[in-house]
């Protein structure tokens, strides 16, 4: 599936290149919302922090993880350009925090930070990152689940906001749901 993307540059809402505070977070979070709401086709948002210095756990709680939240399993968020590691640690602690899985790409590999999945929800979400996109009798096939069982552990990992979905019409006429990693 090419899902449609577009590069949300974090800088741009920020007034200095450090993001520091509730305050500050929550100035940038709303900016961020209609920067969101103007892209109504575009379900993933790359979120680049070129150009940003450093952000404390607060600012990155109240500003990105909080639009994460604000849209789980409608759209996914996907950080990019994390200059330092530092930085990618508040990021982290701000997604644990708020039990908010957040995509990360980091040259051309695609991963997850915050809040990890269930052990029994592990695999799937490897191989739906692996992939890219897959549907529960997918699933269901090549980590030999019955087909309930995959179904219901990707709707698990949707509602948790590890994955997203899109309703395609099926061979046989019906709706088919496919899942897809966030990147």
């Amino acid at each position: 599936m090419n899902q449609k993307s577009t590069t949300i540059r974090l800088r741009d809402f920020m007034e200095r290149d450090d993001g520091w505070g509730n305050s500050e977070g929550r100035a940038v979070h709303s900016q961020l919302i209609a920067a969101v709401e103007q892209n109504p086709g575009i379900l993933v948002f790359y979120v680049s922090f070129g150009g940003v210095h450093r952000v404390d756990v607060s600012f990155a709680r109240e500003s990105v993880v909080e639009l994460a939240v604000r849209y789980r399993s409608r759209k996914g968020f996907c950080l990019k350009d994390i200059s330092n590691q530092d930085m990618l640690e508040n990021l982290e602690a701000a997604a644990i925090r708020r039990k908010q899985p957040i995509g990360l790409s980091e040259e051309g590999h695609f991963g997850m930070v915050g809040l990890e999945p269930s052990r029994g929800n592990k695999e799937l979400l490897d191989y739906v990152l692996e992939t890219g996109e897959t549907s529960a009798s997918d699933v269901a096939d090549k980590l030999k689940l019955k087909l309930t069982n995959a179904s219901t552990k990707l709707k698990q990992l949707l509602e948790a906001g590890f994955i997203l979905r899109k309703d395609e019409k099926a061979p046989s006429g019906g709706v088919e749901f496919r899942y897809f990693a966030i990147r």
